[in-house]
């Protein structure tokens, strides 16, 4: 885990990246970063996801350093060559080009998109997918929280910072393994499987559904008549919804005695082409089209045909 705090030696290590990375595995820590001036402290980057002992993973200690911060922005964040990861990329990205930055992944986002039975979690902190998915084992996120704006930082702060990023590869790679798990090549799924285990589903789909569905209303309405607003698992909240509406004739009326300019389309209903009759006919119509998609069963089907 290579500590550089040198201008010449950060200097050289960001030519390194920019002329032999294809990704690079970035982390970051702020000092003061609960205030109106946050400061970027570290930026922690692995080339070699491989790696479990730190030995590729360079701290970069650019705090008050703002030239570097620029030179790394410009030369591995702005590039579109070299794929970034962070998870909670937003937050890094505040500190290193915000929507300059270009070929941006994250963990978070790649986490939260497979499907929940495929990754049933808590939450989606790093801390939780390198725990569950990569059975790492007495994180110690304590020193996030740490002052990372003094020096010299201490043996913990340094361990914590090159750690990260080890667990930031290691989560990154199973997560590309279930990207790929859960998203499987259409043209070639197996059509009989996904019937069964459908089928298999939908029985207990159904009734937990139906039981979901009524425990909602149960809940809400006893809230409501108990004037409970929060329970220790539910909020309940109300809004409005206000819908102006006006006589089409009077909109008309208006619109032709100020002179004025209001071109729009209207969709024609079917109540409302039953009520122009054929006269609808003579107007100037675009027609758009669009096809959409229904999954049902057969034997839903056959319900509706026996009514």
């Amino acid at each position: 885990m290579p500590y550089l705090n040198s201008t010449s030696d950060i200097r050289a290590i960001i030519s390194e990246y920019k002329t032999h990375a294809q990704t690079l595995w970035i982390d970051t820590e702020v000092a003061d970063y609960q205030s109106r001036h946050p400061r970027l402290s570290l930026i922690q980057v692995l080339d070699d996801p491989q790696d479990m002992s730190g030995d590729r993973v360079y701290l970069l200690d650019v705090l008050d350093q703002p030239d570097i911060v620029t030179e790394f922005i410009e030369q591995i964040m702005e590039n579109p060559e070299i794929e970034k990861v962070f998870h909670n990329a937003n937050y890094d990205l505040k500190f290193l080009g915000n929507k300059k930055a270009k070929n941006i992944t994250c963990t978070l986002k790649l986490a939260k998109n497979i499907p929940y039975y495929i990754l049933p979690l808590p939450n989606y902190q790093l801390k939780t997918l390198a725990t569950e998915l990569c059975k790492f084992n007495y994180i110690d996120k304590q020193e996030q929280s740490s002052d990372w704006g003094r020096r010299p930082l201490t043996e913990g702060q340094i361990e914590y910072a090159y750690l990260d990023c080890i667990y930031l590869a290691q989560v990154h790679l199973h997560l590309l393994e279930l990207q790929v798990a859960s998203n499987p090549d259409p043209q070639s799924e197996d059509l009989t499987a996904l019937d069964a285990r459908y089928t298999d589903l939908l029985a207990t789909w159904e009734l937990l559904n139906s039981e979901f569905e009524h425990l909602q209303e149960r809940l809400k309405k006893a809230m409501q008549a108990q004037n409970v607003m929060e329970t220790s698992v539910c909020k309940l909240s109300s809004y409005q919804r206000q819908t102006m509406k006006v006589p089409f004739t009077e909109l008309a009326k208006l619109v032709q005695n100020q002179n004025m300019s209001l071109d729009f389309p209207i969709t024609l209903t079917q109540k409302i082409q039953k009520d122009l009759g054929e006269s609808w006919q003579q107007l100037s119509v675009d027609i758009d089209t669009t096809t959409s998609w229904r999954l049902s069963t057969k034997n839903q089907k056959d319900d509706d045909t026996q009514k």
